[in-house]
């Protein structure tokens, strides 16, 4: 990867509707060895899906609740059971297993306390757990997809 990879991932990942001859205009390529870089970068997975970012305050998800679980129990058997089921469940946006105090951290956009109340009796009869932490967002003050290629570029060759 090189500064015209990042200057292509920089544009893409900020908007991904400028047209091909615009992107390559951006970086100074002509369109058909823009279009290369782009379907290599595909390829190698550092582009691994195209989609549009949805409001969820603009769809009535007007709740974002952060979910700390400390699981009390670590078998294989387990942690199938478990993450696959909460992994299923779509209120559930992001899902991290954590090294440290806390096993696991799950985003959850729901559109009120009373649906996030249904949630978490769902979560909760999955399988025993130790400790349940809810986090309610009261303010969004930064939410971003992009990443900081700036800081990337250090690595990368010129």
């Amino acid at each position: 990867m090189d500064a015209i990879d990042l200057k292509i991932l920089s544009i893409i990942q900020e908007d991904i509707t400028p047209s091909l001859a615009e992107i390559a205009s951006r970086v100074g390529l002509s369109q058909t060895p823009c279009w290369k870089r782009i379907q290599r970068l595909e390829t190698k997975g550092v582009i691994s899906k195209r989609v549009a970012i949805l409001s969820p305050e603009a769809l009535g998800f007007g709740l974002t609740v952060y979910v700390s679980i400390i699981s009390g129990e670590h078998s294989d058997k387990w942690l199938a059971k478990f993450t696959e089921q909460v992994a299923g469940m779509p209120e559930v946006i992001e899902f991290f297993r954590l090294a440290g105090d806390v096993d696991y951290m799950l985003r959850v956009v729901v559109k009120d306390i009373s649906e996030f109340d249904e949630f978490y009796k769902r979560l909760i009869s999955i399988a025993p757990l130790q400790k349940v932490t809810s986090h309610f967002a009261m303010e969004k003050i930064k939410s971003t997809t992009a990443l900081p290629l700036n800081t990337a570029g250090k690595k990368i060759k010129k």
